[in-house]
């Protein structure tokens, strides 16, 4: 038996174990046959003996998994393995997960392939099945046009570091799915299937001989072009269809199709993220502006080509409107050495000629010369110039289909790409404005007086008295921003972000700095949207007092007059939940929306909520279409902006046909949610106030072990693999807010807090104090009572859905390992931990009134019970190697090396890291 069929064998006692509904059978078929291929690769890179080693580890986790044997096998099976093949174990497990990681992506494109094919009911959550339902709901469809006029759908995508895979093996994964999804329907011919078969393990093999991170910590400049990959190879390929989608899902649903606007655009954090970063600052904002122009005009570049092989009309066979005429003849005045190099045979071929010209003034635009084009909107003319003449003359099925969706694109990413938001910290501004007024004291001052000062300074416009290194860095970014606003053009910028907002004072020292860094418009103004952020579960609850004494200042007021009447509110998801617990962080960011909302109608201005989610459910991850299905009624309306982050953006945007479906699933939810919002609900009364008990217990019980006793922070230090994580070299940004050796809870960020919380298996952040919460709650009310609240109310089921799966991913029994390595303090925290763990076990079941955990996801539960079994060698392996790290000294040596490679591991195996 060669090695692929034994190792295809030995899958089966999992694959036996779980039970595949037909329509899932051809996962099963690919999770076994990239099994037996990765199996063929860890034999034929690390020799026969490592590979039964493997062999044995693996069917020792799986019977461990089956309750056949206890966890000391698992361990006693490992041992002391030495250092090359602990870290080679390690990534023989990883390998695997990336299969089944692999399968799963390709069984998402099957599953949306089979509902097309079979043409009956549409995919459930998709533009096709959403807008049949609003028609049956009596929907008209004025109504639907007249939401979509204003509808805006905008992810954000930040350089949040918790993908751990560079970039070289990303590409590797997608050349499997490209070779999967070329046989999805079994039609493949035996040769071009063993053609495909060694493709793929090429693949694997070249993947196994690269290492899964850099040795260098990436710059801002690789995260730009890593977040540049999603957005100029992925969506920009993927937005025509997305529309074309919708127009077809309305024709179906009403009998007669529409022309949307443009509702869908991307933003970026990459170069503008200054918060708790000193590498970014003015320099990678100007960066970051010309990296999006440039890849946006290379992606024309190649649609022009494109289009000019396609667009080969005569003028002997069809008519071509003056227009396209005059305009070539305009573009060989301006480009007179591109229009030496058209050959004379193609002047017939007036498409083709415009098209080239076209191309050459993009290049000039690239390079900045003088026939540069002004801006997007007179490129987007002249591909409209042909549009028109094509519809004119018989030209609609001879290339105006191709023409159309680069013009879609052009519309839509304009010369910017993505829109480039700017961030920073409340405190950095208030150090600069202290040094522009002389005041030392400035940050001590009572934020009505600095609101009140700075409102002054706004009227007079007055200069600045001093400076400094920070007011210099500070004023440097908005002379960058005027620059850029001036080259790129609005479209380029998106809002700027003011982290740690607590007072209006800090959105008015934006105003202020940005005057005295001369970024204004013609009439004065400022040409820029301030986003507070409230980010703890205190400046939440505040946060209708702040944006209220902002509307409430005359000339904030008149700031935003000037922007439309609108304000854009960002909402910290990760921040609230590390300062209260999952369920206060909830609860709060429920009641701000709600407050806001109503201070929103009394004042005339639109609030646009902009949501700073994480992949982790503790910082706000889960399923974007159920979160925004559960917002409060009129939160939405239209509108949604949210933050993308992490092994999020892979996963969601990291093939074409996901990120389609990505994109339809959750412009589907805001139509729902804008047009057929949920109705009153008389007893939602009584769950707001049930609701505010839980949440205080739960804050309470969180706050408790979190942050109000100093020993847990030496516990969470030992129990977790913090300080592998914190050297880690994921991204530009350092691990702490704050410097000054601080090693508090408060100073850490949220990603890493949460990344070392899903290392060592406990999930602790998306579920402790929870439990203490819905107990009480069940004894107080009765089950039947919290039963119906869950069952009735989106925002509690969707909060007991998200604690749920984070239930499923944890496991004590691993968890108690690495608590143990806490030496005596594991005796006070782990029985108190593992308490309110199965404290939310049982509350959970018990509401939902079921005996297993996702006993209602069958999909979800799948998913994890595949990986569970290979996430438990690399756990036991990584507490092994922690233990002798630490006694060593944490030396940067192959011990931290291969540490490293756990921490890749487990995070490929768990998924919604940080």
């Amino acid at each position: 038996m060669n090695r692929a069929a034994q190792h295809e064998n030995e899958d089966e006692p999992i694959l036996r174990e779980i039970e595949f509904v037909p329509t899932d059978q051809p996962l099963r078929e690919d999770v076994r046959r990239l099994g037996a291929l990765v199996g063929e690769v860890i034999a034929e890179q690390e020799g026969q003996a490592f590979f039964e080693h493997v062999e044995r580890v693996r069917r020792c986790a799986i019977r461990r998994r089956e309750s056949l044997e206890p966890m000391a096998a698992l361990e006693a099976e490992l041992g002391q393995m030495g250092l090359d093949g602990a870290e080679a174990m390690v990534r023989a497990f990883a390998t695997w997960f990336g299969a089944v990681n692999l399968a799963e992506r390709v069984h998402r494109i099957r599953r949306r392939r089979d509902y097309q094919k079979a043409g009956a009911a549409p995919q459930p959550g998709g533009l096709q099945a959403v807008i049949a339902a609003l028609r049956e709901d009596g929907v008209r469809r004025e109504d639907l046009q007249a939401l979509l006029a204003r509808m805006w759908v905008e992810p954000v995508f930040t350089a949040h570091p918790t993908e751990a895979v560079r970039r070289a093996l990303l590409e590797k994964e997608q050349d499997i799915v490209r070779w999967l999804v070329a046989d999805l329907d079994r039609a493949r011919t035996p040769q071009e299937r063993r053609t495909d078969l060694e493709r793929m393990r090429m693949a694997l093999t070249s993947g196994w001989q690269t290492a899964e991170s850099a040795p260098e910590r990436p710059t801002v400049a690789d995260e730009l072009e890593h977040v540049g990959f999603y957005l100029g190879e992925v969506l920009f390929r993927v937005l025509p269809v997305f529309y074309e989608v919708l127009e077809d899902a309305v024709a179906q649903a009403y009998g007669q199709s529409i022309s949307p606007p443009e509702l869908l655009g991307f933003g970026s954090w990459v170069g503008g993220d200054m918060d708790g970063n000193p590498n970014v600052g003015a320099d990678t904002i100007r960066t970051a502006l010309e990296t999006h122009r440039r890849l946006v005009i290379e992606a024309y570049r190649r649609d022009l080509r494109a289009l000019a092989r396609t667009l080969s009309q005569s003028t002997q066979r069809a008519t071509i409107d003056p227009a396209v005429q005059e305009r070539i003849a305009a573009y060989e005045a301006l480009l007179p050495r591109a229009a030496a190099r058209i050959r004379a045979r193609q002047r017939d071929m007036p498409y083709r000629t415009l098209l080239r010209l076209m191309h050459s003034r993009l290049l000039a635009t690239d390079a900045g010369r003088q026939e540069a084009y002004p801006d997007a909107d007179t490129f987007v003319a002249d591909l409209e110039l042909i549009d028109a003449s094509l519809q004119a003359h018989g030209g609609k099925h001879a290339g105006g289909f191709a023409l159309r969706r680069t013009l879609r694109r052009a519309r839509s990413f304009g010369f910017h790409l993505a829109r480039l938001d700017l961030r920073q910290d409340a405190r950095v501004h208030d150090a600069a404005l202290a040094e522009l007024t002389g005041d030392r004291d400035w940050a001590q001052r009572d934020p009505a007086t600095r609101a009140q000062q700075l409102s002054e300074r706004l009227a007079d416009a007055r200069s600045p008295v001093g400076g400094g290194a920070t007011s210099g860095n500070v004023l440097s970014v908005f002379r960058a921003l005027s620059q850029a606003r001036a080259r790129y053009g609005a479209a380029a910028l998106g809002p700027y972000i003011v982290s740690m907002s607590r007072s209006a004072a800090d959105a008015l020292g934006v105003l202020a700095l940005a005057r005295a860094g001369g970024f204004v418009d013609a009439e004065g103004r400022v040409p820029l949207d301030v986003a507070p952020l409230f980010e703890t579960v205190d400046d939440l609850e505040h946060a209708a007092q702040v944006v209220r004494a902002l509307f409430a200042d005359p000339h904030y007021r008149e700031h935003l007059s000037a922007r439309g009447d609108r304000q854009f509110v960002m909402l910290g998801y990760s921040d609230s939940a590390k300062d209260g617990g999952l369920m206060a962080s909830r609860w709060a960011l429920q009641r701000t929306q709600i407050a806001l909302g109503e201070l929103a109608s009394e004042a005339g201005i639109r609030i646009l909520f902009f949501h700073g989610r994480g992949g982790s459910v503790s910082r706000g991850g889960g399923k974007t279409e159920r979160a925004v299905i559960a917002a409060p009624r009129g939160s939405v309306d239209g509108f949604l902006r949210v933050t993308e982050q992490g092994e999020v953006i892979h996963r969601k945007y990291g093939i074409r046909a996901l990120a389609l479906r990505t994109l339809e699933q959750t412009a589907g939810a805001v139509l729902r949610a804008s047009l057929r919002p949920r109705p009153p609900e008389p007893r939602e009364v009584a769950w707001r106030e049930r609701m505010g008990a839980m949440t205080r217990s739960a804050r309470a019980a969180y706050r408790a072990l979190v942050h109000e006793d100093a020993d847990f922070v030496e516990y969470f230090r030992a129990a977790t693999p913090i300080d592998v994580i914190e050297r880690l070299k994921l991204g530009s940004r350092p691990a702490r807010r704050a410097a000054g050796g601080q090693s508090g809870i408060e100073s850490l960020r949220a990603i890493p807090w949460v990344f070392a919380w899903s290392q060592n298996r406990a999930g602790l952040t998306g579920w402790y104090g929870v439990g203490t919460a819905l107990s009480e709650a069940i004894a107080a009310h009765g089950v039947e009572a919290m039963a119906e609240m869950g069952r009735d109310w989106p925002f509690f089921a969707t909060l007991l859905d998200d604690v749920e799966m984070v239930l499923a991913k944890s496991d004590l029994a691993v968890f108690e390992r690495y608590s143990r390595l806490a030496g005596d303090a594991h005796a006070r925290w782990f029985p108190r931990i593992q308490a309110e763990f199965e404290r939310t076990v049982d509350s959970v079941l018990a509401i939902k009134g079921a005996d297993t955990l996702l006993s209602g996801d069958r999909r979800l539960a799948l998913s994890i019970r595949l990986r569970n079994p290979y996430v438990d060698p690399i756990s036991v392996l990584q507490v092994d190697l922690l233990r002798r790290w630490r006694e060593a000294g944490r030396p940067e040596d192959a011990l931290f090396h291969a540490l490293v490679a756990t921490v890749n591991g487990i995070a490929a195996g768990v998924q919604n890291t940080g």
